[in-house]
């Protein structure tokens, strides 16, 4: 029995490995072999083969002594986040609770309507806002002419372009919207009815049961917020191409300019650790800061 039983162990292990051995070899290949030999070229002066001389910690000091627009894209990636994580974390969760409604039909085919732009967010979608933004023909400033405004050119002023980008950035907020709409779906309903019973207002009962229950659920938007919006690319590179004069020039058009432009591989690989290292940064205090907000039902 005994030599029975470790046959079967071994041939369970067996095909343990071979059914994962798919998802290892990718992962080795595709995600740890890049990141190590990513920390190789941090000190090289590597091209676009991979191939450089050991420079020392010259890229690191180029980033932060001789890279002007290192701080320039910095700056517009960390105003980027600063504006636009907190609007789509108020923006989801003003959405999340007018679909919580349970009374009214049809309720599904809304809350798909508001994630199916998260899914089809692409550059289509970003060519399509360009259009809305035309300062000539597009639709928000055809609008503000009803009223008497003249609106601005959202794309082409220093002012406004940034602010564009974080507008359009809010039509892809649907799955921000489900998660915070999931977590407020998991409040058991009999607080509300003893909140009901004592005579809570509705707004009370959102700000002393739903808010303080939904803040695990913000507190995860938040940080995967901090974390995309210090990746912001594609809306920026299509629409402005980090224009006008370095307006719209994010952290991440800097990384992919110094990679695949100028073809310098080991000063985009610093670029990118330093990338890392700010969002970990950044998200180690906002997780050691929210036992004071963050309140779990248990």
């Amino acid at each position: 029995m005994n030599k029975k039983y470790i046959s079967s162990e071994k041939r369970e292990a067996r095909q343990f490995y071979l059914y994962t051995s798919p998802f290892i070899l990718g992962f080795l290949i595709f995600t740890l072999y890049p990141v190590i030999y990513s920390i190789v070229l941090i000190f090289t002066n590597a091209d676009m083969t991979g191939i450089g001389e050991f420079i020392g910690l010259d890229n690191i000091k180029k980033a932060f002594t001789q890279d002007p627009l290192f701080y320039k894209s910095l700056k517009n990636t960390i105003y980027f986040v600063v504006v636009s994580v907190p609007l789509s974390l108020i923006l989801s969760f003003i959405v999340a609770l007018l679909l919580n409604n349970k009374k009214i039909k049809g309720m599904g085919i809304f809350r798909t309507t508001f994630y199916i732009p998260y899914i089809t967010a692409g550059v289509a979608v970003t060519l399509l806002w360009g259009w809305i933004f035309n300062a000539q023909y597009g639709l928000i400033n055809y609008v503000l002419s009803f009223f008497g405004i003249t609106g601005p050119n959202w794309l082409s002023d220093v002012k406004w372009a940034m602010p564009a980008i974080i507008i359009m950035g809010l039509w892809t907020i649907g799955n921000s919207i489900i998660i915070t709409l999931a977590g407020l779906q998991d409040i058991p309903e009999q607080l509300y009815e003893s909140a009901a019973i004592d005579g809570a207002s509705r707004l009370t009962m959102i700000t002393k049961i739903t808010l303080p229950l939904a803040t695990p659920t913000l507190f995860f938007n938040l940080v995967m917020g901090i974390i995309g919006g210090f990746q912001v690319f594609m809306q920026p590179f299509v629409l402005t191409e980090g224009g006008p004069n370095y307006a719209t020039y994010t952290y991440m058009m800097h990384i992919y300019n110094n990679a695949f432009k100028y073809g310098e591989m080991g000063y985009a690989s610093t670029l990118a650790w330093i990338l890392f290292l700010v969002i970990m940064i950044i998200t180690l205090i906002v997780n050691r800061t929210s036992k004071y907000w963050v309140h779990y039902d248990n």
